[in-house]
């Protein structure tokens, strides 16, 4: 997978890739991820990526101009499957969502910033817009690294364990169950025996339980998707 990101704070972005599990992606070619700074793409001096928005108000608007020689740029050299912008009022992230873009070859993310951009971007360049809560941030880059995060971790062979994954909330619209090591007890607090019981069918049924009841009691809403 090749993930592309647009941004006007590149430097913001980069420190999530650099560790952990995304770091291990990448070193084993798994992902490549590279950033794409809006202001190589300006005509002018000051490098300007806003300007005011048409018919007054507050806030700056993301120039249509170098988004487009942007994104122009990176698909004459290739196809890309979705070009996503993140944004306040996109469908939120969830792990379906996540799992959808795991299976993509080729991804641009959009970061956006001040107000936002010239809605003609959204109507003419973008197939997807995507939010990662109800809420505002400075600018899309954390949301592209959170998105990226969740999609990145679903590619075969970047977990050790290829059914970890699969296991994680979310999956099937339900919470994990608990989950418990070493020591067997503390403090007097017991791990549960089905665990040790080494019958495997039983402790399936058992974390199968536990994750209906967390969810019922923590996200109700989810059963009813």
């Amino acid at each position: 997978m090749r993930i592309d990101i647009i941004t006007v704070l590149p430097e913001l972005l980069k420190s999530p890739f650099e560790a952990s599990i995304l770091k291990r992606a990448i070193e084993a070619n798994l992902v490549e991820i590279h950033f794409h700074n809006l202001r190589d793409y300006t005509s002018d001096k000051y490098k300007s990526v806003d300007d005011y928005q048409f018919g007054g108000g507050a806030g700056m608007v993301m120039l249509i101009e170098p988004i487009d020689k942007c994104i122009s740029a990176l698909k004459t050299e290739r196809s890309y499957d979705d070009i996503i912008y993140m944004t306040p009022d996109g469908e939120r992230l969830n792990q379906g969502i996540a799992n959808q873009l795991s299976l993509k070859k080729n991804i641009i993310i959009l970061c956006g910033h001040y107000k936002g951009v010239d809605q003609r971007v959204r109507d003419h360049f973008i197939t997807r817009e995507i939010s990662i809560g109800d809420y505002v941030l400075s600018g899309g880059e954390l949301g592209a690294a959170v998105l990226c995060d969740a999609v990145i971790r679903l590619i075969p062979g970047v977990l050790g364990n290829e059914t970890s994954a699969l296991t994680d909330s979310f999956q099937d619209n339900l919470l994990a169950p608990p989950i418990y090591t070493r020591p067997r007890d503390y403090n007097g607090w017991q791990v549960p025996e089905i665990l040790f019981s080494g019958d495997f069918p039983k402790i399936e049924k058992w974390r199968e339980d536990q994750a209906l009841i967390r969810t019922r009691e923590r996200r109700p809403d989810l059963m009813d998707d």
